[in-house]
């Protein structure tokens, strides 16, 4: 990803947090050259020294396949709000543009046993469940609906390097930069809003 170095963000701590936020992510593999893409829920974990993307494919979708001819250059891309920032809402003239943010995880796929998957989907609807009035953990549901897990292919990713980009209009003055969030604030589409609240908590 080209990152230009106003907008590059290296702390690892920071990008997990991103990564837990905004963790319905884009899964990126190669088959016979062609990339191949499924937009799915994933989840950030850590054993031992290493970290790891989990997730899962309907077993009718191919790309599961691609794991066994090209595990090695499986991408992960994550995104946050972004929106058109209107160089009307700079001090001086100059070009619009638009404010994002983004992360690339490059890394190594495996397939998940059985018991691998169904202790990653327990994880998944504690997290997605366990605040609700009926939740529907992994342990509440009938053994029927268990059974579906059959229908399903568990990956993990191990991750091998990982590049961010924060384009917040860091490069304007300060008086710009405030004046960008005030317009985002104003803006119809909540898209906007929240990248001026990211913005606005970055200052």
């Amino acid at each position: 990803m080209y990152i230009p170095k106003h907008f590059k963000v290296t702390d690892f701590n920071e990008i997990k947090e991103f990564i837990q936020k905004n963790s319905f992510g884009t899964l990126v593999t190669t088959k016979q050259g062609k990339p191949i893409a499924t937009h799915l829920p994933l989840e950030l974990h850590k054993q031992g020294d290493d970290y790891y993307i989990t997730g899962h494919l309907a077993y009718a979708n191919p790309q599961w396949k691609t794991f066994e001819e090209n595990s090695e250059n499986v991408l992960v891309m994550y995104q946050g709000p972004h929106a058109y920032v209107s160089s009307s809402w700079y001090e001086s003239e100059n070009v619009p543009t638009w404010n994002y943010q983004s992360v690339h995880v490059y890394g190594t796929a495996t397939i998940m046993s059985e018991q691998e998957l169904q202790e990653d989907l327990t994880l998944l609807l504690q997290k997605y469940e366990q605040h609700r009035k009926n939740p529907a953990l992994w342990e509440n549901l009938s053994s029927q609906t268990k059974k579906q897990i059959k229908g399903i292919v568990g990956f993990k990713i191990r991750i091998q390097e990982v590049q961010a980009a924060y384009k917040l209009s860091q490069n304007r003055n300060e008086k710009d930069y405030q004046n960008i969030i005030d317009k985002l604030y104003e803006e119809k589409d909540s898209n906007s809003k929240a990248l001026a609240e990211v913005m606005k908590n970055r200052k």
